[in-house]
């Protein structure tokens, strides 16, 4: 399995900004798929998720400091998935990664229920 991000940068504080990220290697509609980031000195945070593939189209969910601001969606027939980051701020300067989980239902954030984590991409913003 083998997740890999890609899209970070610098860029200034309220430019936008789209990660992605390509899985191989695993049934990909069967995972739910998130984003995470690591700023320094800090403790990798969750960021968005979004549901397996279903009637509903993929359910999304994120942080509330991100809430308004990134939106994440998947493509099954790629195997991406992509986190599309607007009016980004300083403290959203961090190493953002992707993740799959296998799990169907229950709590998004916890990053022990994610199974494959992609190498991370810096994003870096100037105020």
């Amino acid at each position: 399995v083998q997740l890999q991000a890609s899209g970070g940068g610098l860029v200034q504080a309220g430019a936008s900004l789209r990660l992605s990220c390509a899985a191989s290697g695993l049934s990909f509609s069967t995972y739910r798929m998130g984003w995470f980031r690591q700023a320094p000195g800090k403790e990798r945070e969750f960021v968005a998720g979004i549901s397996r593939s279903g009637r509903s189209g993929g359910d999304t969910y994120y942080t509330d400091s991100v809430k308004g601001r990134f939106t994440i969606s998947r493509d099954n027939a790629k195997n991406m998935v992509y986190l599309q980051m607007s009016s980004v701020k300083p403290e959203d300067t961090a190493v953002y990664y992707c993740a799959a989980s296998p799990l169907r239902f229950g709590s998004w954030a916890p990053a022990g229920d994610y199974n494959y984590w992609g190498q991370g991409t810096q994003v870096t913003v100037s105020s």
